[in-house]
């Protein structure tokens, strides 16, 4: 793997007006994404989990630039498009791509899948009708389906061929980095196991850098190199799969670990699940957002918020309990 940084991402925010009428001023301001820094490398997976509405999905279309940060920088294969307009970005978008998670609405129900497969080409290259066609029978056969697919519409296809779809149409540019926004959560569970073996194998075939956000653990252990946890907008822990499991730092972390079910029901993890809602957007905790439902908070807790420090190699926590008194890995 080369690890150079493909993407880095520096300090991205982004905030939205709340309550906001068209004669009215904004009542408040809500921080989706809150300084957010992290690299990813060039034929790396990068896994972000996180409860819903933590900031994952806001995240992911900002680096893709289908949404503006309000704050600081995203720099991609060397060049900062964090403020580049449509026309300067439309070189980049072959570079890189996004699968949404739904594959029912992500794909236009009027176009047949040659059509859709072939669209992004058109606005890349300069191609013949019969060269994109062969192109995009070959990136089918590379998904797993085939020629005579692409005469069909997307409603004669199942929810996992769909999704082979969306991955045949992100590929079709031959992008150097794929943010894949959940792609596999509204398919069955065989079904994600054999979408996610083919993202696999198409990584390591085209040397492709994945994005992979999602609230599925097992998901992320089982794809990527390496997973941050996001809450409230910002990451609390960044750390390699392989100790992702077995040594984790934050007490959020334990917790979402600690929620996933166990196949024996006589069997307990041990650790007491999270308790309690994630804090009102719109008027959000002093310190560490986290510090209302964690019961290890400290007295600096709501005060002050903890910066991202690496504490073993590779291995990035944003908590004072590592500064002041390390974390008890048997405390539950």
């Amino acid at each position: 793997m080369d690890m150079k940084p493909l993407l880095e991402v520096s300090n991205l925010g982004k905030q939205f007006a709340s309550g906001a009428g068209f004669f009215s001023p904004p009542q408040s301001v809500v921080r989706a994404v809150d300084s957010v820094s992290f690299s990813v490398a060039r034929g790396e997976t990068f896994g972000i989990v996180g409860e819903s509405g933590c900031g994952k999905t806001t995240l992911g279309r900002m680096i893709m630039r289908l949404i503006d940060p309000t704050g600081g920088r995203i720099v991609f294969d060397g060049d900062d498009i964090t403020a580049l307009n449509r026309n300067a970005m439309r070189p980049l978008r072959q570079k890189m791509q996004i699968i949404f998670q739904d594959p029912y609405s992500s794909l236009d129900p009027r176009m047949k899948v040659d059509a859709i497969v072939t669209e992004p080409l058109t606005a890349v290259k300069k191609l013949t009708r019969r060269q994109r066609r062969d192109q995009a029978a070959a990136l089918l056969a590379k998904v797993g389906l085939s020629e005579v697919d692409l005469h069909k519409y997307p409603h004669e296809f199942s929810g996992g061929q769909r999704q082979r779809i969306s991955i045949a149409r992100a590929l079709c540019v031959q992008p150097a980095m794929i943010v894949a926004d959940e792609p596999v959560s509204a398919l069955d569970v065989s079904i994600q196991a054999q979408v996610l073996n083919l993202m696999k194998d198409l990584k390591d075939e085209l040397n492709l850098s994945y994005i992979f956000i999602s609230h599925d653990l097992s998901v992320v252990e089982y794809l990527c190199d390496r997973v941050a946890v996001m809450y409230f907008g910002g990451f609390v822990e960044i750390s390699p799969t392989a100790g992702f499991n077995t040594a984790p730092r934050h007490p959020y972390t334990r917790a979402l670990l600690a929620s996933v079910p166990l196949p024996d029901p006589h069997v307990r993890s041990g650790q007491t699940p999270l308790s309690g809602d994630v804090p009102n957007p719109a008027d959000p905790p002093g310190g560490c957002a986290f510090h209302p439902r964690c019961r290890y908070a400290l007295d600096i807790c709501p005060k002050e918020r903890p910066p991202l420090i690496e504490v073993a190699a590779d291995h990035y926590v944003a908590c004072w309990l590592n500064e002041s008194r390390g974390f008890k890995e048997d405390e539950n």
